[in-house]
């Protein structure tokens, strides 16, 4: 005797969206301790995936963080393009940003300065980094 088997499957499947609670950075002066949540915590989230870099750190997963190191040395034009590209390929693996843009540069000698804006489920975040040529 075969057993027989239901196939058909009456239940509905939703999605529960995880909190963003996390530990607060130091970072620079900002001494913070605790917990942040929200925007806060999305601004923390995009400065560690622009500040790792990636393929380095065996911690994190291979889509986590940005290639930038082998820009050093390069063109500029040809370092402003691959920065804009890459950040953006980056930071959109994190599924609470929906877009990043508004890239500008500003050349200081052996330094290049970005400066973006993410658009995140949080509101729009704006970022500056500054990077070695």
């Amino acid at each position: 005797m075969i057993p027989a088997v239901n196939t058909t499957l009456n239940q509905t499947m939703t999605l529960a969206e995880t909190p963003t609670r996390t530990f607060a950075l130091n970072v620079g002066n900002n001494t913070i301790g605790g917990f942040v949540d929200g925007a806060e915590a999305m601004l923390q989230a995009i400065y560690l995936i622009v500040n790792t870099e990636r393929f380095k750190h065996e911690i994190y997963s291979w889509n986590y963080g940005v290639e930038l190191i082998d820009l050093m040395g390069g063109a500029t034009s040809y370092v402003t393009s691959e920065i804009k590209r890459r950040i953006t390929e980056a930071l959109l693996q994190d599924r609470r940003i929906r877009s990043v843009d508004g890239f500008d540069f500003k050349i200081n000698g052996a330094n290049i300065e970005v400066s973006f804006s993410a658009k995140t489920v949080f509101g729009t975040i704006s970022v500056e980094r500054e990077l070695s040529l």
